[in-house]
């Protein structure tokens, strides 16, 4: 999708079975993979965003894989109580061809389990 003022957003969602409690839960919220791109400069620039759900045992692995790739990560959190398994969110960027971040993401998303 680009929205009315040029920024492209791309959504996944992970298959990963969570409950909040108690309660078996579908909702996009917990299960997101976000990522855009915007204001692409004169050298094929752009600042790129990404946020995605983690298990709580693979956020060492991907924080190791970004950081190695030069992607900066900015976040790191929890959006809900009582949640199983522990779902943890990364927040990542960087400012480099939009081909360029999504190639090194989607290498990085390697040690996710799902």
């Amino acid at each position: 999708m680009v929205t009315p003022k040029g920024v492209c957003l791309v959504q996944k969602f992970r298959d990963i079975n969570f409950t909040i409690l108690g309660r078996r839960t579908e909702s996009p919220l917990v299960n997101p993979q976000f990522f855009s791109f915007e204001g692409l400069d004169s050298r094929g620039n752009a600042l790129n965003l990404g946020e995605t759900v983690l298990l709580q045992e693979e956020v060492n692995p991907l924080l190791t894989e970004l950081r190695e790739k030069n992607i900066i990560v900015t976040a790191l959190h929890n959006h809900w109580l009582f949640e199983e398994p522990r779902a943890m969110y990364m927040h990542f960027e960087s400012v480099e061809p939009p081909l360029v971040f999504a190639k090194k993401v989607r290498e990085a998303f390697r040690v996710l389990k799902a």
